[in-house]
């Protein structure tokens, strides 16, 4: 029997993310959020995303947290499950496999998606009411209202 490393401790991480467009396409915007098991904020990040579409944004929105979690709160990857949360049926469908992909640039998201995926120990995408993702919906909101004063 293999002896457990001390050190081997799961990291649990919820993460809500989201994407919105001003017109669709329009000015854009993503946003990510990442909590530990205990509720405390570990990321809060919005990206303004020039124009795009909703769906596009969408993705961003989970291309933002994995990329800000690999560089940013001092999780080890490879001991980290994330849980993400979308507002977004069509994304998590897609993500899920439950979906095809038909367009061609949210296929080069996807793919992007699937690279970033094997760096974590767990990832899975779970579909929530958009009254649950508040506060990255205000996030990018907040985004698109600062870069388009």
């Amino acid at each position: 029997m293999k002896s457990v490393e001390r050190n081997s401790k799961v990291n649990k991480i919820q993460v809500f993310t989201d994407g919105g467009s001003r017109g669709n396409p329009g000015p854009a915007a993503a946003a990510a959020i990442a909590k530990d098991p205990a509720g405390k904020v570990r990321l809060l990040r919005g990206k303004y995303l020039g124009r795009a579409t909703n769906n596009f944004a969408e993705y961003q929105g989970v291309i933002l947290a994995f990329e800000e979690l690999l560089k940013t709160i001092g999780i080890e990857p490879r001991k980290t499950k994330l849980a993400f949360n979308l507002d977004s049926s069509l994304v998590v469908n897609q993500l899920n496999g439950t979906f095809k992909v038909k367009n061609p640039k949210i296929r080069d998201l996807v793919v992007k998606v699937r690279n970033l995926e094997p760096q974590f120990l767990e990832v899975s995408y779970v579909h929530i009411p958009r009254e649950k993702n508040t506060e990255a919906d205000r996030i990018v909101n907040e985004t698109l209202d600062k870069e388009l004063t």
